[in-house]
């Protein structure tokens, strides 16, 4: 019942279950908000069946008023909300397509059967690049990157054998196929790895390290403490305004490089990996860039006092 509910699930996020993509690009999800997806536009999310030929820029110009820049390459307003500074900082419109950062402008972007297309507004004080996200799932898994679904690995810590369980079940009800591997196999294949293990159990990682080094590197808003045992939840301007004790968990994506990305579910201790292994569902990521779980309930990143 679990997964024929979740597969109804994704045709509502997807939109178009049922239809084939005929002569078009077919079902395509415009998802517009801002800061960091808390607040969404009127209009937002929408699917539609795009025509063929359709890239990320005449996607939203279909549903938005949109003002453009850079030989109309490049988003300058949506809806009359642009760039430029908000109380000080600097804002602007970034674009993600399946949970991962465009690496150009929207013009040149082709879109693809079953993708969403996640415009947000935010404040880049502290990283002008968040390579990947986590609130367009069940983007990455469903669809992949550029038209390509990616074989799916699930990388296993010690001990971890039920939440991974947990993770596989998810992945499974929205039609992925993860392998699993114990945590640190290495491989040269092309394919989206998620790590599940605690924070001190997967920050050997080349991926997971990248936390360490803060928003700037990795994109995400969040560090953990050298042993591991908290989590301190950064602000937009890459400060520590909230502290999570034991029992908090963690799911994030981060990239690295051009390599598809690399997802974290983890946590401070046993009973925060449990939580964010029960967290990999559409309602507790959908439109959050990477999400704390404390006290059971998920809290977005980056963190307001």
């Amino acid at each position: 019942m679990r997964r024929a509910a979740a597969a109804a699930l994704l045709c509502l996020v997807l939109g178009g279950c049922g239809l084939g993509a005929g002569g078009g690009v077919g079902a395509v999800t415009e998802m517009v908000t801002r800061d960091f997806g808390r607040t969404a536009l009127p209009g937002s999310p929408v699917s539609f069946d795009a025509p063929g030929s359709e890239t990320a820029m005449r996607a939203l110009e279909r549903r938005f008023k949109v003002t453009t820049r850079y030989g109309g390459g490049f988003v300058e307003s949506i809806d009359g909300l642009g760039g430029g500074s908000a109380h000080g900082r600097p804002v602007d419109w970034f674009y993600y397509v399946n949970g991962v950062e465009a690496p150009k402008g929207a013009a040149s972007t082709p879109l693809h059967h079953g993708d969403v297309v996640w415009w947000d507004r935010h404040d880049w004080s502290a990283t002008q690049r968040v390579p990947a996200v986590v609130g367009a799932f069940p983007e990455p898994f469903a669809h992949g990157m550029d038209g390509e679904r990616l074989p799916v690995r699930v990388e296993c810590a010690d001990g971890a054998d039920a939440d991974c369980r947990a993770v596989e079940d998810e992945l499974g009800s929205i039609g992925a196929i993860p392998g699993e591997a114990p945590l640190g196999t290495r491989s040269g294949e092309e394919l989206i790895r998620v790590l599940v293990g605690t924070w001190t159990q997967i920050r050997t990682d080349f991926a997971a390290r990248l936390l360490d080094r803060g928003p700037g590197a990795s994109g995400v808003y969040a560090r953990f403490s050298a042993d591991g045992r908290t989590l301190f939840g950064l602000d937009p301007e890459g400060r520590t305004v909230r502290t999570f004790g034991p029992g908090t968990g963690l799911v994030a994506a981060t990239r690295d490089g051009d390599a598809p990305p690399v997802w974290l579910v983890t946590g401070t201790d046993a009973a925060g990996l449990a939580q964010a292994a029960k967290a990999m569902t559409v309602d507790a990521l959908r439109n959050k860039f990477a999400v704390v779980l404390h006290d059971d309930l998920p809290i977005s990143l980056p963190t307001a006092p």
